[in-house]
């Protein structure tokens, strides 16, 4: 069948995924000729997620290697799946329901709203699936795993053990002391109601306010408050009765325990272990809390006093963990001040108590509730307003001039201003309360975008303390391999200073935790309602309500998937899976649990190799988001350009550890790439090249096809050590500059005259040509699957498919002929300086030009003589004579073993084309002048963003390369005379 004119990718790649699939080219084993095995285990998309650019640079990645170990003739697993994604699926079902009117969550109750979850997963769940399938992804689609797959109240075809797994590992972990419920600090989503991992929490720069307020001590003792500059001189000195203290969330105050200061912090000293009164609430109720040291503050930041409230803040937890601080808790599950527990008088009473010595301090402060009746019920920020107010109202606010630059406004002399009877107010009463206007990182939910509220609550933690040491001791012993390098320090940093993994989520969707509690508050787990009975006759049981974090069953996908805790036969064979290919931001989320699962579960490692990729972001560097409007979608690209330019794409630039900047012209020019190497077997297609397809290898007598053969097995080695360290963009680069350059311009432009009917080498170009075209698509099969497989089915009647082919083991030490290799190499070389030295000079493009020699050795002659033809023809060379030196005007061109001249005086004006270049190289210079000004400023490196740092230096380097190129051509013309 002849070949169209161009490749129709919206017409042929689906017709040539069914074939792959119809005859079953992704099943396990596929093509297996060899003992060893290749598995690997797809990073598990969200089950109502679709494709975004992370998805496709990572499963393009994942493909590129199956698809060569296959043709290897390993046997080859691509394991696929998808993850239930509690708090992602739970979302996309409640605004379903809220969108068509339908009850809510709380309203159907949890069974009927988990039938309603399970619909949505039916309906949307393969949607993924098919997108993956039209990026190419050639996993075992038969194998499709679900990490909640045979739980209870699964619909028919969802069965599978997935479920049962995690429960198992839940109890194992459980009954050795790895698994423990207890009370301590997490993200909490007051949205969705649930402690959410940090993955899950968005940290971003907003405008924020640092309110100053004064703490005053107990029994009105003052101390004297001295501030020192460096060099120990007296700068400021002042009697006071307070300390002051600086905080972004004042409705903390309520829970504060204690006011911390570093221990060697002189100017607190005197007052260490003295009481101060927290400055809002009843004035009856008004608590005092100690004045404690610990090494958490900087002195040299704010007043270097800190506020401790452990129940609201990461960092001070750990201060009142140290110190034995109560924790304190003043917030709802919603995000408001809490109205439960003890009325504030006795709470207070009680804590006052605390403070005092009197009582000691309870591992549960829950009961203490430390809100004070007008604030009981309000939102924190509602809260957070009237505490201001209240504070600033009893003048406790650390006052300030209103000129003060911290306050976000212009400093300038303040005038005295009258009073409200006309007399004139003193410098004193102008003075405003100091509230820094400031940036602050401020944590939003990724999913709820509400503010994410650290909050004491009873959660269930792995003790990874205990499991975490072999899945430290596998990187460090290079059991386990991490590339790139520099992702090893993120895997190390984050298990050597691991702290409890929370795996207990307050959702619905996902592995309900399999405790139950009798009424005394007794702990039994087990597998079954009925077994956890059996555990505790004649009790009333509740079961807990909460669900396993969605982590926590990924963290065993190696094995669940594989068929866990039945030792199946893919379990035996494929575990542990060659290369998990993954994401940097999810080594520690994932990677680094699934180490630690499955040392702590099997006691084997789960990969041997983790591939770490970078961000795709876009052509400026920048991280792609909806609200900067530089999203690239992956199907509408595949839909503009082809699968196989995507994918060439995003290899080609996969330099490992180095984010990638995609631009759609980038795509274009990989699709211009599938165009070329189309339109070559077009041309031999003409010349009658498939007409009768050699069986074997070639074995050619003329130089060209001998040059070529060598060269494709040079590219062929070149192409097996890139993957196989994993330098993805080298494979590409590798490829592209052999198939376009070597294969469609040289060899196809070079092969012309031996293709001719009465050329005695006809033959043997044409079996020759039939043999590198064919290598061409073995070659780029893994990473441009889609054309070279409809290539390969339509120049010939082929035996089997192009994903199943054998890859080729060929090498330069069997097929590259050295004076072939050398001799092509001088002719093309000499062609391409020919080629550059005119058009540097601007010669037209379709004029002859004579040519001189001053000298020519014998393999130069040798080489001249035997391509005469093919040299003049592509370098447009009239005629070629000797001379004893060059004339004036004369471009010289070297090449190994002789010295080659074009005489240009008289073809090109030589004046006008130094005025041109000059003046483009003046301009370039001014250019190039203000970029190396602007980088070479401090202050700009300092302050500006990264990206704009980086597209100047690339702005420079591209400049500076283009000004180069100038002034060489300036150099040649200036020979000229």
């Amino acid at each position: 069948m002849a070949l169209e004119k161009t490749f129709n990718a919206a017409e042929a790649e689906s017709r040539i995924y069914a074939d792959w699939e119809t005859k079953g080219a992704f099943k396990a084993g596929a093509n297996a000729q060899r003992d060893e095995h290749f598995s690997v285990m797809i990073p598990p998309p969200n089950v109502t997620g679709s494709l975004h650019m992370g998805h496709a640079f990572n499963n393009t990645l994942q493909d590129i290697l199956v698809r060569w170990h296959r043709m290897q003739g390993f046997d080859t697993l691509w394991q696929p799946g998808q993850d239930h994604a509690g708090i992602a699926t739970q979302m996309v079902v409640e605004r379903e329901l809220a969108a068509t009117g339908q009850p809510g969550r709380r309203e159907l109750g949890r069974e009927a709203f988990t039938a309603k979850v399970w619909e949505q997963k039916q309906k949307s769940g393969g949607t993924i699936i098919d997108q993956l399938r039209r990026l190419g992804a050639s996993c075992d689609w038969s194998r499709n795993a679900f990490t909640m797959s045979g739980a209870p109240g699964a619909p028919e075809g969802e069965e599978g053990n997935f479920h049962d797994a995690v429960i198992k590992v839940f109890v194992d972990m459980y009954n050795k002391g790895l698994i423990y419920r207890g009370k301590r600090l997490v993200n909490w989503d007051p949205h969705f109601e649930t402690a959410i991992s940090d993955l899950e929490v968005e940290s971003t720069e907003v405008d924020g306010h640092m309110w100053h307020f004064k703490y005053p001590l107990a029994g009105g003792e003052t101390y004297t408050y001295v501030e020192k500059d460096e060099d120990g001189n007296t700068l400021f000195e002042e009697t006071r009765d307070y300390i002051s203290i600086a905080t972004t969330r004042p409705e903390t105050m309520l829970g504060d325990g204690a006011v911390a200061v570093h221990p060697s912090d002189e100017r607190y000293a005197s007052i260490v272990g003295k009481l101060c009164e927290i400055p809002v609430g009843p004035k009856e109720q008004r608590r005092l809390i100690p004045i404690i040291t610990d090494e958490y503050p900087d002195k040299n930041f704010g007043s270097g006093a800190v506020k401790i409230t452990g129940a609201h803040d990461f960092n001070d937890y750990g201060v009142a963990k140290r110190n034995n601080i109560p924790l304190y808790a003043l917030m709802d599950t919603q995000g408001r001040m809490r109205a439960d527990g003890l009325p504030y008088d006795q709470a207070a009473a009680r804590a006052q108590a605390i403070a005092d010595g009197s009582e000691a301090a309870p591992e549960d402060a829950t009961e203490i509730n430390l809100v004070p009746d007008a604030y009981r019920g309000l939102d924190r920020f509602e809260a957070r307003k009237r505490v201001v107010e209240d504070v600033t109202a009893e003048g406790l606010a650390v006052m300030t001039e209103a000129t003060d630059p911290r306050l976000g406004r212009a400093a300038k002399k303040a005038p005295v201003e009258p009073g409200e009877g006309g007399e004139m107010r003193t410098e004193e009463e102008n003075l405003v309360p100091l509230v820094e206007a400031k940036k602050i990182m401020q944590p939003f939910g990724d999913r709820s975008k509400v503010v994410i509220e650290p909050m004491l609550t009873d959660q269930w933690f792995v003790a990874t303390d205990k499991i975490v040491q072999p899945a430290i001791d596998a990187v460090r012993s290079g059991e386990v391999t991490i590339l790139p390098e520099q992702d090893r320090k993120v895997y190390f940093h984050w298990l050597e200073n691991i702290e409890p993994w929370c795996i207990s989520r307050q959702l619905w969707w996902g592995h309900q935790i399999p405790v139950w509690f009798d009424d005394e508050g007794n702990e039994y787990c087990a597998p079954t309602e009925a077994e956890a009975q059996a555990m505790a006759p004649g009790k009333t049981l509740r079961r807990d309500p909460d669900v396993l974090d969605t982590w926590f069953s990924s963290g065993l996908w190696p094995i669940g998937t594989l068929g866990w805790p039945e030792q199946t036969a893919e379990l035996k064979k494929y575990f542990p899976t060659s290369v998990l290919v993954t994401g940097f931001d999810i080594i520690f989320f994932w990677v680094a649990r699934m180490m630690m699962m499955q040392y702590a579960v099997v006691d084997q490692k789960p990969f041997d190799t983790v591939y770490v990729h970078a961000l795709v972001r876009d052509e400026k560097g920048k991280k792609m988001s909806k609200s900067l409007g530089n999203v690239l979608d992956p199907l509408e690209l595949i839909d503009d350009y082809g699968a196989d330019a995507v994918r060439f794409t995003l290899t080609s630039m996969a330099a490992m550890g180095r984010d990638l900047k995609l631009s759609t012209q980038r795509i274009a020019g990989y699709r211009n790439f599938g165009t070329k190497l189309w339109n070559a077997h077009r041309f031999a297609e003409m010349n009658g090249v498939f007409d009768a397809m050699p069986a074997g290898m070639p074995q050619p007598t003329a130089t060209l096809n001998k040059w070529i053969v060598g060269e494709t097995a040079r590219v062929r080695e070149e192409v097996d050590a890139a993957l196989g360290n994993f330098r993805f963009n080298d494979a590409a680069n590798a490829l592209y500059a052999f198939v376009w350059g070597k294969v469609c311009d040289w060899y196809v432009e070079l092969s012309k005259p031996l293709l001719q009917d009465d050329a005695p080498e006809a033959e043997e170009t044409r079996a020759t040509m039939a043999w590198v075209l064919e290598q061409c698509l073995i070659l780029l099969h893994p990473i441009m699957p889609f054309i070279t497989e409809e290539l390969w089915q339509t120049t010939a009647k082929r035996d089997e498919l192009l994903a199943l082919t054998d890859w080729p083991a060929y090498t330069t030490a069997d097929l590259l002929d050295a004076d072939a290799d050398r001799e092509l190499n001088w002719v093309i070389g000499l062609i391409e300086s020919i080629r550059s030295a005119r058009q540097q000079m601007h010669v037209p493009a379709g004029l002859k030009v004579p040519m001189l020699v001053t000298e020519m050795d014998e393999a130069a002659q040798g080489a001249w003589d035997r391509n005469e033809v093919m040299i003049k023809r592509l370098a447009r060379v009239e005629s070629l004579e000797r001379s004893d030196s060059f004339p004036k005007g004369t471009v010289s061109i070297a090449a190994p073993g002789a010295s080659f001249g074009l005489p240009l005086a008289g073809l090109i004006d030589i004046d006008a084309e130094k005025a041109r270049l000059q003046k483009s190289l003046d301009k370039l210079g001014k250019e190039i002048g203000g970029l190396k000004g602007r980088l070479n400023n401090p202050k700009f490196a300092a302050s500006a963003p990264e990206e704009v740092v980086a597209e100047a230096q690339a702005n420079l380097a591209a400049r500076q390369e283009e000004a180069d190129q100038l002034q060489a051509a300036l150099d040649r013309l200036a020979e000229l005379g």
